[in-house]
């Protein structure tokens, strides 16, 4: 990341704040990063929206994407080279045949986590323990989704193939923690009134999936719940759409003003079809654990917001405002891609 902002304790109350380290104007994009784990959401797999297993990037073609979307296999999207998908490049796990969206994230996959996480031929097997852990999973986190189990799995999963142990135990303890109080509170907002049973369910699959006699704190019930709320503080929403990919790129085309006019029309009409036929689940949606964003506090008046330009998990963090040097940064927390929106301001968000 650049040097424009940095992470600074507050107090023990506020925790860390990203702090400017230089004036940034408005528009300017303060910085990129990547997260050092993440994970598509489980029941937007299941329903097909296809990302990359790795980095999230869509996988669909723009127009594939809005056939599926619309429940129309017909649709013809005009400019169809202004789609950013290159089906070539796409890899598969030759073992368990999850795809990639490259060479280049298969491998950092493989890497990273994927031997621990690989399924080979029990992909389809719901005894696998990874299979029931997911299974349990979704059966108390229904869509809109906000977090997965997956996501402390590559945890988990990542520490188990590292080198270093010590050097990622460290990176994931830099995330913001909590009291065994509020821990519970988070728990409770994310597995709704039944969490104690089910926490204690996801703990025993959890452990009989992946446990590490070295992170055997993690499998404890105090740890597993630690772990579980580090995720549901600290994560991150991210969203990918090869569609408003596609949308921004028309945006841009130099047109004559009728059919600029026409294409708009058809975009907006677009966007009414899908919202009847899939609401608000416009895309691939995951979630991530992001160093410097995770030190973003809150603000109503935030003068900074995070997107996903790049059609996969690279956050940006842009500036809404002028910021000065040794001024906090803020984002406002709802944000995500799962919040509610009229279709007329989320059109406007895509755009």
């Amino acid at each position: 990341a650049g040097a424009a902002a940095e992470a600074r304790f507050i107090s023990s109350a506020k925790g860390k704040g990203l702090f400017a380290t230089k004036n940034i104007r408005k528009g300017e994009t303060v910085f990129v990063e990547r997260p050092v784990v993440s994970s598509q959401f489980l029941w937007n797999a299941l329903y097909n929206y296809r990302a990359c297993d790795h980095c999230l990037r869509a996988l669909e073609t723009a127009e594939e994407n809005a056939q599926r979307l619309l429940g129309k296999s017909s649709l013809v999207l005009p400019h169809p080279e202004q789609c950013s998908i290159r089906k070539d490049l796409h890899q598969q796990c030759p073992r368990c045949q999850v795809t990639y969206c490259s060479a280049e994230c298969r491998q950092a996959a493989l890497e990273q986590y994927h031997q621990v996480l690989c399924l080979g031929p029990s992909r389809d097997d719901p005894t696998h323990p990874l299979n029931k852990l997911q299974e349990a999973w979704r059966n108390m986190h229904y869509p809109p989704e906000t977090s997965s189990i997956m996501l402390m799995a590559r945890m988990v999963a990542t520490i188990k193939q590292a080198k270093d142990k010590e050097w990622w135990i460290k990176a994931f303890s830099q995330f913001c923690s909590k009291t065994a109080n509020e821990e519970e509170e988070i728990v409770h907002k994310l597995l709704g009134d039944k969490f104690k049973g089910q926490l204690e369910l996801l703990r025993l699959l959890f452990t009989e999936a992946l446990y590490d006699e070295y992170l055997s704190r993690w499998f404890t019930p105090e740890g597993f719940r630690s772990l579980f709320a580090l995720v549901g503080t600290n994560g991150q929403g991210i969203g990918t759409s090869s569609l408003s990919q596609w949308v921004h790129a028309c945006d841009a085309l130099d047109l004559p003003m009728l059919q600029r006019e026409e294409l708009d029309a058809f975009i907006d009409q677009l966007y009414k079809d899908i919202e009847k036929e899939s609401g608000e689940f416009l895309n691939c949606e995951g979630s991530g654990l992001y160093v410097l964003q995770s030190c973003c506090n809150h603000s109503c008046i935030p003068n900074a917001e995070t997107s996903f330009p790049e059609n996969n998990f690279l956050l940006h963090l842009t500036a809404l405002e002028d910021i000065e040097a040794g001024e906090e940064i803020c984002i406002s927390y709802l944000d995500c891609c799962q919040r509610e929106r009229s279709r007329h301001s989320r059109n406007k968000i895509l755009r």
